[in-house]
């Protein structure tokens, strides 16, 4: 039996939205889910129990930075992630990808793998697709991503076209190099923002037939209706039966997006790292805390929200733990963002099991706005 499964709940009659449950060896997740990212065995300012109350299903670790400290054995040692660090629930890790193509310098590409630098001593390592795959079993998440490369925006069509056939030929290398029964090994289909490439990402990814797929090379510095173009090429050409994850993306208006055009699993950093420099999400945008303007607001972040932070805390009162550099302050933002989108996600689902998912994304939008306030 394989590892991980999903489970199709009900189809969107009136667009390509989705109701899932995802099935893993530490639990079932229901889809469309946004998923906390822990880079470094912890989401920052959180801990494992915060996490559980807020309802988060599943939480993301990151191959690259855990391979640099601690050490994937010691954390092989310790029993894997779960063990490690104390999470309940399942993880995903990415494989580590973005992060070295996002070295710049420090790493130079081959056939081979990708040979870089540390961003921390500047030491000289490989990772390759058996390499990345010995690295995310020894961390024993529930779900594994394969080795990837990963292009940035822009980049022309011939370099996309050759990042995109390698990432092929490593996926298939990374699927013969992963043996571990209890883990499901995702694929990410790559080609930039050119509909062919991506078309054939998907047809020779799916020969390879994983268990799901990631969306890739998206949400880096493209503007956002092509990346929602590239979600309508990509979404309907992959399997019914499997989950759908659309990576490094968490903005309220694209989970939106995202989960209109068929998109079942999502995650990013924003909401933990705008938190930490004092902006939260709201129903009408993002709010600053430390604007002057909430010097004596005495009332909640979010005025519908029921979040720890919303239920006990003023505008005024986070504003001064912020000035005062308070490391409360960011705890009670980080709770409360990643609540929003969690909250967020559950409103959605309800709202696809009742047939109005659409009316609902329009109630969304008459009041959100996308600038700061």
């Amino acid at each position: 039996m394989a590892a991980v499964t999903y489970e199709l709940i009900k189809e969107d009659a009136k667009s390509s939205a989705r109701l899932g449950r995802l099935h893993t060896p530490h639990g079932s997740v229901d889809t469309p889910v946004f998923m906390p990212v822990g880079t470094q065995a912890t989401v920052k300012a959180m801990s494992p129990q915060e996490l559980q109350e807020i309802d988060a299903g599943i939480i993301l670790s990151n191959t690259y930075h855990l391979y640099i400290r601690p050490g994937h054995e010691l954390i092989r040692k310790a029993g894997g992630l779960h063990s490690f660090m104390a999470w309940p629930g399942p993880i995903l890790t990415d494989s580590g990808g973005f992060q070295v193509f996002s070295l710049g310098d420090l790493r130079k590409i081959s056939e081979e793998g990708v040979e870089f630098r540390s961003h921390v001593d500047g030491s000289k390592h490989l990772f390759t697709p058996e390499k990345v795959m010995e690295i995310e079993m020894a961390l024993g998440p529930d779900i594994a991503m394969v080795f990837d490369e990963c292009v940035s925006y822009p980049a022309d069509y011939e370099y996309t076209k050759k990042a995109m056939e390698r990432t092929t030929r490593w996926a298939r290398r990374c699927k013969a190099a992963h043996d571990k029964k209890d883990q499901a090994l995702f694929a990410i289909v790559q080609g930039g923002v050119y509909k062919d490439l991506r078309e054939q990402s998907v047809q020779e990814l799916i020969s390879l037939d994983f268990p799901g797929y990631g969306i890739g090379g998206l949400s880096v510095g493209e503007p956002k209706p092509l990346m929602y173009e590239m979600l309508e090429t990509t979404v309907p050409l992959l399997p019914v039966g499997k989950p759908r994850y659309l990576m490094g993306v968490g903005s309220p208006d694209c989970l939106l997006e995202g989960v209109k055009r068929g998109i079942d699993m999502f995650d990013c950093v924003l909401p933990t790292r705008i938190a930490r420099n004092g902006t939260v999400f709201i129903k009408e945008g993002k709010l600053v805390i430390r604007n002057a303007q909430y010097k004596e607001d005495f009332t909640p972040l979010d005025h519908d929200c029921d979040c720890y932070t919303c239920r006990n805390f003023s505008r005024a009162y986070i504003r001064h733990l912020f000035n005062t550099g308070e490391i409360l302050g960011l705890r009670l933002t980080t709770i409360h963002n990643l609540y929003f989108l969690i909250r967020l996600m559950k409103d959605i689902r309800e709202h696809l099991a009742a047939d109005t998912f659409l009316e609902f994304r329009e109630e969304f939008y008459r009041n959100y706005l996308a600038d700061e306030i």
